[in-house]
């Protein structure tokens, strides 16, 4: 008799548990993970659907809308959604503090097809409306999730147009992650002036990036240089170019890369190539030398491609660029791109920079086939 009571929980299905598992304070919820293996992840399980392509953006304005921030566990914070014709193509969407909501089309069965490019257009308007509403209640209600950081990783060609129809919605959005999106060749994006922040991680097949956004606080870049056009000007605090992977196309000049130059100009974190710096950022400022300064750089992540004895000229070049420098980065990748120029040595460069404020200078070893190669330079 006694064994059969001590079942009775264990005979309940999960579905149940977890509907139970609900209605307990987080803290509580939390703690039942420690009853058994069976309970460990039923706190956390995920909401499993399957829908058409085109019901996308719905059943996650739905996921959505049903989270509640002051009791986050009351409803599933991931959503495994299964769309297609053959539901082989799998979403996996999950919220986070913060209000971060992650989209994730990396998962699921893949089939064997040729890689097939597309475009994608996100556009978010400001929408008055939802700014009457907001300032007649003051503030939004404290248990709504409002999307404020959005990732988006491995769009495809098959879901980019059901992404670009739910990325209207999100009013709130302040900062937006693109990961791993091959096939991606170009990308536009149109936003209110709350979007502060940008990053574009490792999508190979990107040759366009055009902005319209004119707040931008923060860009990270990481992949081939595309062409990339910001409509209007912003000034960036944060700008990371890492295009060690080279130019995506063939014929670019310094002139193409005059509007993004124009923006990093006044940040205070910079990443940048020395190729980058050779041949696209010197030419365009060499006879404004005198006058063309990173005036408010103090974080410099610098990234070269010595494959030998290593040559500081452009590096140091640059640093004469950087009065106001506190903390230097430098790593050498033998494998990054590089082309012949007429760069600048530290002779060339007219600048009596001092270099009294900079702290913290770190060599990044870089393992190759040579071994270990350490970044020794004078300043």
């Amino acid at each position: 008799m006694e064994e059969k009571r001590d079942d009775l929980f264990g005979r309940l299905p999960n579905e149940i548990i977890c509907h139970i598992i609900s209605f307990l304070p987080s803290e509580s919820a939390l703690e039942t993970s420690l009853i058994s293996s069976r309970w460990r992840g039923l706190w956390n399980t995920s909401l499993v659907q399957r829908v058409a392509i085109d019901e996308v953006p719905d059943a996650v304005s739905e996921f959505i809308s049903h989270f509640d921030k002051l009791n986050p566990l009351r409803h599933p914070r991931r959503l495994k959604l299964y769309f297609g014709e053959g539901s082989d193509d799998l979403l996996l969407a999950s919220t986070a503090a913060n209000n971060k909501l992650h989209l994730d089309f990396s998962t699921g069965e893949k089939e064997e097809y040729p890689l097939r490019h597309f475009d994608l257009q996100l556009q978010l308007k400001y929408d008055q409306n939802v700014q009457n509403l907001l300032v007649a209640h003051h503030q939004p209600c404290p248990s709504t999730f409002y999307v404020k950081t959005l990732f988006l990783k491995s769009v495809n060609n098959v879901i980019n147009e059901a992404v670009s129809s739910m990325f209207s919605s999100f009013q709130f959005l302040e900062h937006l992650k693109i990961i791993e999106c091959d096939g991606l060749q170009s990308f536009h994006i149109e936003s209110s002036p709350k979007l502060l922040s940008l990053t574009n991680l490792d999508c190979q097949h990107l040759n366009s990036l055009h902005l319209r956004t004119s707040k931008l606080q923060s860009f990270h870049y990481r992949g081939f240089l595309p062409r990339i056009w910001p409509e209007h000007h912003f000034n960036l605090a944060d700008a990371m170019l890492d295009f060690r992977l080279g130019p995506s196309y063939t014929g670019f000049s310094s002139s193409d890369f005059d509007p993004l130059l124009l923006t990093i100009k006044n940040a205070q974190v910079l990443t940048v190539c020395r190729w980058t710096f050779e041949t696209l950022i010197w030419p365009s400022i060499s006879p404004l030398q005198a006058k063309f300064m990173f005036y408010k750089v103090k974080e410099l992540w610098w990234i070269d491609n010595e494959e030998e004895c290593y040559n500081s000229d452009a590096l140091i070049s640059f640093l004469k660029l950087c009065p106001v420098l506190e903390r230097l980065f430098v790593t050498n990748d033998p494998e990054s791109y590089c082309i012949t120029s007429t760069a600048p040595t530290s002779k060339i460069v007219k600048s009596h920079t001092k270099f009294g404020r900079l702290e913290v200078i770190k060599m990044v070893e870089h393992v190759n086939d040579l071994g270990t190669q350490h970044v020794r330079m004078g300043l």
